[in-house]
């Protein structure tokens, strides 16, 4: 199976924008790591909005 690219490019730029980190770095992580880490900023930022 494939992932769309048009996915990973939004798991990309959703980690890049809150963590800044580089491209590369991003890439270098497996799916099931990188798709951990957009839940829990997903998680951050529903928790700060609900605070609000």
């Amino acid at each position: 199976m494939t992932y769309a690219a048009e996915r990973i490019y939004t798991e990309v730029a959703y980690v890049a924008y809150h963590f800044h980190w580089a491209l590369d770095d991003i890439l270098d992580l497996e799916h099931s790591e990188r798709l951990r880490y957009v839940a829990e900023i997903a998680s951050i930022n529903n928790r700060i909005s609900q605070g609000r």
